[in-house]
């Protein structure tokens, strides 16, 4: 794969400066060396807050979260932070947060999810779940899922799983999911094309399935793998926004052609240059500064009932 070609040198520039603070070879550090590292970079990278965004601390059904306001909002995002469920928090991904809250004026509730291989699946799930619970018996408004990486893989299968309750799922508006790993065929696509990805490679990926898998774990299962789900009907609108030069991207073609063919609403945005975790380049990289924007205009779309992808 030419990447020298794909990549321009922005992007480069940002996985030169990734690289300086988070090892090519960090799955192989400790579980504490790997979220240390982790943090050191995000905070590398973290952007101040807008002014106009307060937070709170506090915890929902015992999981911790932190709450974004900017004015009066009228609809709440539900936000999980990538990290492959072994590293990220809250403090990682606190900018992008604040960021949506700012552009779009909707409540951001950001999920700290307890993470592997402490806990084990469905331990993250259970977590989104109980705070989706809280958030649509806290507040009145409805509720848009965002999700990178990841946390891309809670929110849809909250989405998903949320169908079995009617009221609930008649309160959720949307989805977008960024650079999501859904469960497709590691041995085909994109996972062999950009197997050696810069940001991302396929044994990483491989690193992080099983890291959070219990071994009792052999039928299939929506709530860690969406696409083994057999029944994409009556899911929210979607938009999946994927890096093309990344082992996942496929995923996210796959998943919208799941939820088409069932009869759903599903827009799938391919990045072209750009690699996995690029909302970290968003202040630095053209591209990334324009993704993020088609990102911030689809949560505020979906709040307010707006489909322009047809």
């Amino acid at each position: 794969m030419d990447y020298e070609r794909l990549i321009d040198e922005e992007t480069w520039a940002f996985i030169r400066k990734t690289g300086e603070c988070y090892p090519e070879d960090a799955v192989a550090l400790t579980i504490a060396e790997q979220r240390a590292v982790y943090n050191e970079m995000a905070q590398e990278f973290r952007a101040p807050r807008p002014g106009i965004v307060r937070t709170e601390d506090r915890a929902a059904n015992g999981v911790p979260i932190r709450i974004y306001s900017a004015g009066d909002p009228t609809r709440t995002v539900l936000f999980c932070h990538g990290g492959g469920f072994v590293v990220g928090g809250l403090e990682s991904h606190d900018d992008v947060c604040a960021e949506i809250c700012a552009q779009t004026g909707y409540r951001v509730v950001a999920v700290d999810y307890r993470l592997a291989p402490e806990h084990q699946h469905p331990a993250m799930f259970d977590d989104a779940w109980s705070v989706l619970s809280w958030v649509l018996d806290r507040f009145e408004d409805d509720v848009v899922f965002l999700g990178d990486s990841a946390g891309a893989n809670l929110c849809a299968a909250l989405a998903h799983a949320v169908r079995a309750d009617s009221e609930m799922a008649a309160r959720i508006l949307g989805q977008v999911l960024i650079y999501g790993a859904f469960g497709g065929d590691i041995n085909a696509g994109s996972y062999i094309e950009h197997a050696q990805a810069p940001m991302l490679t396929r044994d990483e990926i491989l690193f992080y399935m099983d890291i959070r898998k219990p071994g009792g774990l052999t039928e299939p299962d929506p709530t860690y793998a969406p696409l083994q789900d057999d029944d994409f009907t009556g899911l929210p609108p979607t938009v999946l926004i994927s890096a093309d030069c990344d082992p996942v991207r496929d995923d996210s073609r796959d998943y919208r052609d799941r939820v088409v063919a069932a009869g759903g609403r599903a827009h799938w945005i391919n990045e072209p240059g750009l690699v996995h975790g690029y909302l970290r380049a968003r202040h630095s990289v053209a591209r990334a500064r324009d993704s993020f924007e088609r990102i911030s205009v689809a949560v505020e779309g979906l709040g307010q009932g707006v489909w322009p992808y047809d």
